[in-house]
C-alpha cells in the first residue's frame, strides 16, 4: 500500500542565490554536498542521474527558474512509489539566502520507517549544504562513499567509530578531531555537525566527512559520505575508507 507524503524545511544560507543554484541545479554542486555522484542535464525536461554506490536513481527536471525554484520528479518505483523535491530560493539583504526544501510522493510499506530517516537526513545533509557554501564556495568536490553493514548496534558502533577519530566521550560541535586512515594523509578538523545516534560530521581544511549508521530497522549499517575538496583519486580514496571500515569492524 502506497501512502501519500509531504515534508518541509527551511535554512537561512550565508551565500548569495546564485551560489545556491549552482549547489542545487547542478551535478558539480551536487557533489559537494549531497548523496553520490549527480549528473544534472539543464532545463526542464532534463534527465538526471545519481550514483549511489552502484545503485543509479533517475529523475527529471520539472521546474526550472535560475536563481529562484528547481524541481525534479524521481522515477517511479516497480511499487509505484516515487520521490520528488522542489527547492525555492528567497535572496535576503547581505548577502544571505533563505531556501525553502518541500520534498513529496509516496512512500511504500515502510513509509514510517523512511520518512523519519528523511526528515532526520534533510537536517544533516542542509547542514553540510551551509558548511559547502561558508567554507568551500565554488570549489569542486571528489564525493566518497563507502559501506559496512552489519557493523554493530549503535553504541558500540558510535564508541569504535569516535575513538577512531580521536574523540573522548559524548562529541559536541567544536571537539578537535585526528585520525589517520591507511594510504591518505593524515587529517585534523572539528566536529561541525553531532547528531549522535545517526549523524556524525566532520570538517577538515579539504572535506566535509560524514559518518552515518542506519540504525536497528535499517540493519545497523555503517555509511560514509565524504566531500573531499582536494585532487584525490576517487577509487583509491573510497577503497581506503572500505579497508578503514572492514577494519574497524571486523
Amino acid at each position: 500500500m502506497l501512502h501519500e507524503f509531504e515534508l518541509h524545511k527551511e535554512i537561512e544560507l550565508t551565500a548569495t542565490p546564485e551560489q545556491v543554484w549552482e549547489a542545487i541545479a547542478t551535478g558539480p554542486g551536487t557533489d559537494a554536498w549531497f548523496m553520490g555522484r549527480n549528473q544534472i542535464e539543464q532545463g526542464e525536461g532534463g534527465r538526471n542521474e545519481m550514483d549511489l554506490l552502484g545503485r543509479v536513481q533517475r529523475s527529471t527536471v520539472t521546474g526550472w527558474e535560475p536563481g529562484k525554484r528547481f524541481s525534479i520528479r524521481g522515477d517511479a518505483n516497480p511499487d509505484g512509489s516515487f520521490l520528488a523535491m522542489e527547492y525555492l530560493i528567497e535572496g535576503r539583504d547581505g548577502g544571505s539566502t533563505v531556501l525553502r526544501l518541500v520534498q513529496s510522493g509516496f512512500l511504500g510499506d515502510d513509509w514510517e520507517t523512511e520518512y523519519e530517516a528523511m526528515q532526520e537526513g534533510w537536517d544533516m545533509y542542509l547542514h553540510k549544504l551551509s558548511q559547502y557554501l561558508t567554507y568551500f564556495p565554488g570549489r569542486g568536490a571528489v564525493p566518497i562513499s563507502a559501506v559496512r553493514p552489519r557493523a554493530g548496534d549503535r553504541d558500540r558502533a558510535w564508541a569504535t567509530i569516535m575513538a577512531a577519530l580521536g574523540l573522548d566521550g559524548p562529541a559536541a560541535e567544536g571537539d578537535p578531531v585526528r585520525f589517520q586512515v591507511d594510504g591518505l594523509p593524515p587529517a585534523e578538523g572539528v566536529v561541525d555537525y553531532a547528531g549522535l545516534p545517526t549523524f556524525l560530521g566532520v570538517r577538515t581544511s579539504d572535506a566535509l566527512y560524514r559518518f552515518i549508521h542506519s540504525g536497528p530497522q535499517r540493519g545497523d549499517v555503517v555509511v560514509l559520505g565524504h566531500h573531499v575538496f582536494a585532487d584525490v583519486d576517487r577509487e583509491e580514496t573510497e577503497r581506503a575508507w572500505r579497508a578503514w571500515l572492514d577494519h574497524l569492524f571486523a
